[in-house]
């Protein structure tokens, strides 16, 4: 059976070498008679796997010493409760709402606190990022948060928000080891793995020490407090043991794809095979705006819900999987993280030429 090419927002792409290894270790891991499915985290082989997976990812993105990496459940959703619960002291919190994650993060925080909404490009259906070099950031807030990468949308800071000395809280799911990274900019920087890193299972929190306290809200549960993690090198219960595993092939993946730099320039002439197809077509077109744009995920629109629709349909019997774009932005999106070769991108776009002009 032949691989088709899966433009899935996520769970996503992974790359076939590092499916492959998992098949060939699946009933057997280096000798242990076993799968890493069925082993016990506290044997020293699974603390193996998690020790090498940390380090590596230490290593690819350069994380200093005073930051923990705590491999958790629950996905980017939990966090939205997770970082209020531990870092809203003053019981304030700054949110810029880029798009629906954003937004539930923003509504999930007010639960909590006084979640104040200080920039939102909701006005155009969050196709932009807002201004944010002088924002009216409380004096008390305990934090400033936003979604780096907007799945849904298709946008991306390309330079982070001017948070006046506070603390900056990013998810950065969709983008996740997708460039290289200063670590020392965040308090808190976190993501769901399931599109660029593993299977869905995994959130991946890499946080401050100083930000690790007991002094969470009244009413935490022990499970959602950072120090519980931390304390316990991830595993104060039974951790999402296989999805960790396949993230640390994955992290050895793109060592040897020369790391963060390298993946950085592959994903820049991915995009740049589409988007500048997009911008010389009649029938097709970006939604996002240019200087906004996402290397991971970009929406485009025929114009017509009929020829949407149909575009997707016949893409599917080409071979090209999950195209349909999130229904609160209708048209199509392709998501090319970084497992999606650039052979993808280039007959993807092939098809989309031969699709206008039979389309005319």
């Amino acid at each position: 059976m032949s691989r088709v090419y899966n433009f899935s927002a996520g769970p996503a792409v992974l790359p076939e070498e590092v499916l492959q290894e998992a098949a060939d270790e699946m009933l057997d891991y280096k000798g242990s008679g076993m799968s890493v499915m069925e082993m016990s985290h506290r044997s020293k082989v699974y603390q193996a796997i998690i020790d090498e997976a940390e380090a590596d990812l230490r290593e690819l993105m350069n994380i200093p010493d005073n930051y923990k990496v705590l491999f958790l459940q629950g996905g980017a959703s939990q966090q939205f409760a997770m970082i209020p619960m531990n870092l809203m002291k003053n019981k304030k919190a700054a949110y810029i709402v880029t798009g629906q994650w954003a937004k539930k993060a923003y509504q999930e925080a007010k639960i909590f606190g006084d979640a104040v909404e200080v920039a939102s490009s909701a006005d155009k259906t969050f196709s932009y990022i807002p201004d944010c070099t002088d924002l009216d950031i409380p004096e008390d807030a305990d934090y400033v948060y936003i979604c780096e990468n907007n799945t849904i949308y298709g946008t991306k800071y390309q330079t982070l928000p001017d948070t006046k000395g506070k603390i900056l809280v990013s998810d950065v799911s969709s983008c996740f080891l997708s460039e290289p990274v200063d670590v020392t900019k965040y308090g808190v920087i976190y993501g769901g793995v399931q599109k660029n890193i593993g299977p869905a299972g995994v959130v991946i929190v890499i946080i401050r020490e100083d930000l690790i306290t007991e002094d969470t809200l009244p009413g935490t549960p022990t499970m959602l407090k950072y120090k519980t993690h931390a304390d316990n090198g991830s595993m104060y219960n039974t951790p999402p043991c296989y999805g960790i595993y396949i993230c640390g092939k994955v992290f050895q993946w793109i060592k040897k794809q020369g790391g963060l730099s390298a993946m950085k320039a592959r994903n820049e002439e991915k995009a740049k095979i589409l988007y500048d197809f997009l911008d010389q077509r009649e029938l097709f077109k970006g939604t996002v705006r240019k200087e906004d744009r996402s290397l991971m995920n970009v929406p485009f629109v025929t114009g017509s819900e009929e020829l949407d629709a149909k575009f997707v349909k016949e893409a599917k019997e080409a071979g090209f999987e999950n195209l349909k774009g999130h229904r609160t932005v209708g048209g199509m999106r392709a998501s090319i993280y970084n497992a999606m070769p650039k052979e993808g991108v280039e007959k993807l776009v092939e098809f989309m030429r031969k699709f206008e002009e039979n389309n005319k």
